[in-house]
């Protein structure tokens, strides 16, 4: 199927790896501009770099703190000059998994601030400074990445399910307020992806618990209804049919995209 993405433009955040960079991929590969955005700016000048000879495509990267209202309105500006015009957000910047973690009695209050600032507040930077952009050309798509933390609690992890959770009235509220100028805003909670953070990550667990690493994926695996650990990059395909003219029929929404995790029903 035809997304319609060719020639449109695109802002991806938190794009310098992982999954950010897979979605920055496949819009580009779909026929996007695109526009990548992370703090550190070595790594975010390699992605936009290597993106860009792959998909022959136009891809920056424009260094942003999301966590700094004046940062963020700078990266929405440089990449409108960049770009055109920006039809398309994807917020995805914000520390995997979150800072916030431990027993109740040693969490920093600081930590889980900085969490909800990031992922929450952050996605309402960057969604009400390409709004203006959005709704004066009456076409735009915003997709949330959040987290299946918002549906299962994580009694190591405070703020994990707090800000997925608030992620899912943030994107109604948004859909809500940016709808009618035909804007729609959608959130998509991946569950546990394979990224390149991943196999370093099961190496360790490997060898603290003494087995293989292809125990310690079998048993994250285990976990989905399909047995197998979802990839960035078929998360990145929901992302990309979400941003596209294809799904005008989605707005405030919420797409669980972990290969069946949990065991909950939702209706």
């Amino acid at each position: 199927m035809d997304l319609e993405l060719e020639g449109k433009t695109a802002i991806v955040t938190g794009a310098s790896r992982g999954i950010g960079k897979a979605v920055a991929r496949e819009l580009a590969l779909s026929g996007c501009d695109v526009v990548i955005c992370a703090r550190r700016p070595e790594d975010l000048e390699l992605a936009a770099r290597e993106l860009s000879q792959e998909t022959g495509r136009k891809v920056v990267g424009i260094t942003a703190d999301t966590t700094s209202t004046p940062d963020v309105e700078r990266m929405i500006q440089e990449a409108a000059n960049v770009l055109g015009r920006i039809d398309i957000l994807v917020n995805n910047a914000a520390a995997p998994g979150g800072i916030a973690r431990g027993p109740l009695a040693s969490i920093s209050d600081d930590d889980v601030l900085d969490d909800l600032n990031t992922k929450v507040v952050g996605y309402l930077r960057c969604a009400r400074a390409v709004g203006p952009y959005m709704t004066d050309q009456g076409w735009g798509r915003i997709v949330n990445i959040g987290g299946l933390s918002a549906r299962n609690a994580n009694g190591a992890n405070v703020s994990a399910g707090i800000r997925n959770a608030g992620l899912v009235n943030l994107t109604k509220y948004l859909s809500q307020q940016l709808g009618p100028s035909g804007v729609t805003v959608n959130l998509v909670h991946p569950g546990a992806t394979r990224t390149e953070r991943s196999g370093p990550m099961y190496e360790e667990q490997a060898r603290q618990q003494g087995i293989s690493v292809e125990e310690v994926e079998a048993r994250v695996a285990a976990n989905n209804a399909t047995n197998r650990i979802v990839d960035a990059s078929e998360l990145a395909y929901v992302v990309a049919f979400l941003a596209s003219p294809r799904s005008i029929a989605i707005s405030g929404e919420v797409i669980a995209a972990g290969g069946g995790s949990g065991q909950a029903v939702y209706h």
